[in-house]
């Protein structure tokens, strides 16, 4: 069951961090986008924690904080860094809320390795740890994302040909994506499921583009 005091205390961290950030403030739509995906991998988490037993509380937490650096101004290196500067303003945060040291140690590591794989202090790959970037890659793969992806690439503007590139080019890559390897059962199932409903997306695309311009023998 949800600790649901530790969790409305993060929301409101959470939010105080992003009501805060210069950036995100001037960009209102990337901060409504940004707290939208933090409450989708949350909720796939939570998935995950039931499913595989894990606390719930703790991997929600730790998928509310996982993108809570986003508060800060990135400078060059700054998005490949952001799951290592996440776990530095997650530690204090998670440790005024009394939790348990090691607890502590296992969600900044999944906090701090989901962008890259890596983290700048030791820490196990445990299951559980992670479970943050496996909750977090998984919402990359579905129905928002679609329409997220398609808008930002100006695709409606695109000539049929660069149309048709396009799509072969997003079928390669998600075909390539089958076969990595997550931390749990659970997310092997939920990121095979969303993946194959790319996939057949993109394939009902490119069925309707090789029909855009002639008659088909």
């Amino acid at each position: 069951m949800l600790n649901q005091e530790w969790v409305s205390k993060t929301e409101q961290f959470l939010k105080e961090k992003f009501d805060g950030a210069q950036y995100l403030n001037a960009h209102p739509v990337d901060k409504a986008y940004r707290l939208e995906h933090t409450y989708r991998v949350a909720n796939i988490g939570r998935q995950i924690a039931v499913n595989e037993n894990f606390d719930e509380t703790e991997l929600v937490l730790a998928c509310l904080l996982h993108d809570i650096s986003y508060c800060e101004e990135f400078g060059e290196e700054g998005w490949i860094e952001h799951g290592r500067r996440a776990a530095k303003i997650a530690r204090p945060f998670l440790r005024e809320l009394g939790m348990a040291e090691d607890r502590i140690q296992d969600i900044c590591y999944g906090i701090a390795i989901h962008v890259d794989d890596k983290a700048d202090f030791d820490g196990e790959r445990t299951p559980f740890a992670l479970s943050v970037g496996d909750a977090d890659n998984i919402d990359r793969f579905d129905a928002y994302r679609i329409h997220e992806t398609l808008y930002h690439d100006g695709f409606l503007d695109k000539p049929l040909e660069e149309k048709r590139e396009y799509v072969e080019k997003r079928l390669g890559r998600v075909r390539e994506l089958t076969e990595m390897p997550l931390g749990t059962k659970t997310a092997e199932e939920l990121w095979k499921s969303r993946l194959a409903f790319y996939i057949e997306f993109y394939e009902k695309l490119a069925a309707q583009i090789a029909c855009s311009e002639c008659v088909r023998p």
